[in-house]
């Protein structure tokens, strides 16, 4: 297991430690929670950003099908 030196203003370490006792665990797990949170948060935004991105890439395409398809249930023999 790695290890960082963390400088934090005073109030959010009080803050933390505070926290931390109400939780019952070390302030040193409750920064780790905070930080795997925080990760996972920064995955699902990323990945809700890449199916944005490649959805407006095909937007175009779709609406070009949904219209061949509006066509078609409006006059099957076509």
């Amino acid at each position: 297991m790695g290890a960082i030196s963390l400088k934090l203003p005073d109030e959010l370490l009080e803050a933390s430690g505070r926290c931390a006792d109400a939780l019952r665990i070390s302030r040193a797990e409750y920064v780790r929670r905070a930080i795997e949170r925080m990760n996972s948060e920064t995955q699902e935004r990323l990945r809700a950003k890449r199916l944005a991105e490649a959805s407006k890439k095909v937007r175009e395409e779709s609406m070009k099908i949904n219209a061949e398809f509006a066509l078609i249930e409006k006059d099957p023999d076509a």
